[in-house]
């Protein structure tokens, strides 16, 4: 079991941030007696799993979504399909951020080699 300390220098977030998860629904740790919050493996593995999607852009109401799908799934109530749904679409969006990133990469690969041209730098060479 981790404490809240712990498991933000584990994730490298801050425990504001964790305590703020926790908040909107997306983090249930235990609590000892005296009320101080503990963190299991899956907690841990749940809360990379949160940062990754807050990594790559989706908002909270879409991942409180999720969770509350994944625990109102049941034997009578199966919502895989919903949840499939979600991270499907999230994964469209990612691979559409990543299209922007390449295009602008490219922008500054241009930009870099205009600007070379312009100053080309004197290169050292010893033999």
């Amino acid at each position: 079991m981790y404490t809240i300390s712990e498991i933000s220098q584990l994730t490298q977030t801050t425990a504001h941030t964790i305590r703020y998860y926790e908040k909107e629904g997306l983090l249930f740790p235990s609590r000892t007696a005296n009320g101080v919050r503990r963190y299991d493996e899956t907690q841990l593995t749940w809360l990379r799993f949160v940062l990754r999607l807050r990594a790559t852009h989706m908002p909270i109401d879409q991942i409180r979504e999720y969770v509350e799908l994944f625990l109102a799934s049941s034997e009578t109530h199966d919502t895989t399909h919903e949840r499939l749904r979600l991270l499907e679409a999230h994964q469209q969006n990612v691979r559409d951020q990543l299209a922007e990133l390449i295009r602008t990469e490219q922008m500054i690969t241009e930009k870099i080699t205009t600007y070379q041209q312009l100053h080309p730098t004197t290169v050292n060479k010893t033999i």
